[in-house]
C-alpha cells in the first residue's frame, strides 16, 4: 500500500503537469490569434491614413526610430518620411495589396506584398510598381512599424512580335 500512495500523487503530479503544458499552449495560441487581430487592424489603419494624409495616425502608426528604404535606395527616418503628407499637393491614392503577406513571430511581424503605387505631387501623376515589406515590433501595448523597404518592379514591356 506504501508504493501506490507515492504513486497517486506522482500521478497527479504528471497529470498537473500535462494539463498545465496544454493550457500554456492554448493560451499562447488564444495570445497569438490576439495579437494578428491587432496587427491587421494597425495594418488597416495605416493603409487609410496614408491615403487620407493623417500624420497623427501615421506618427502614432511608425516608430521613432523607423527607417524606410526607398525603390530609389535612399533613406529616410520617421520625420523625413511624414514631411512628405505635409506638402501641398502630394496625396497617395487608395491601392490594393497583391500577394499579401503576413508573418508573425510573438511581438515582431512582416507584412507586405505587391502594389501599384499611384500617387500625385506638385500637380503630376505617378505611378510605380512596388513590392513593399513592413516590419512591425509590438511594444507598449500596440504594433508599430519600424522598418519599410520599397523594392522598384520594372514594368514589363511587351513586343509587338511576342
Amino acid at each position: 500500500m506504501a508504493g501506490r500512495e507515492i504513486a497517486l500523487p506522482r500521478r497527479a503530479l504528471l497529470a498537473l503537469t500535462a494539463c498545465a503544458a496544454v493550457c500554456i499552449d492554448a493560451a499562447a495560441e488564444v495570445h497569438a490569434s490576439s495579437f494578428a487581430a491587432e496587427l491587421a487592424q494597425a495594418v488597416r489603419a495605416y493603409d487609410i491614413a496614408t491615403t487620407n494624409n493623417d500624420v497623427a495616425a501615421l506618427s502614432w502608426l511608425i516608430a521613432d526610430d523607423y527607417m524606410l528604404v526607398n525603390s530609389d535606395s535612399s533613406v529616410e527616418n520617421k520625420s523625413q518620411y511624414l514631411a512628405d503628407f505635409h506638402l501641398r499637393g502630394f496625396n497617395l491614392d487608395r491601392y490594393t495589396m497583391k500577394e499579401p503577406m503576413l508573418r508573425v513571430w510573438g511581438h515582431f511581424a512582416l507584412t507586405g506584398g505587391l502594389l501599384r503605387l499611384t500617387w500625385t505631387q506638385d500637380g503630376a501623376r505617378h505611378q510605380r510598381r512596388l513590392r513593399i515589406v513592413h516590419a512591425w515590433v509590438r511594444a507598449e501595448g500596440r504594433w508599430q512599424i519600424v522598418y519599410t523597404q520599397l523594392t522598384h518592379i520594372p514594368e514589363v514591356e511587351t513586343s509587338p512580335h511576342a
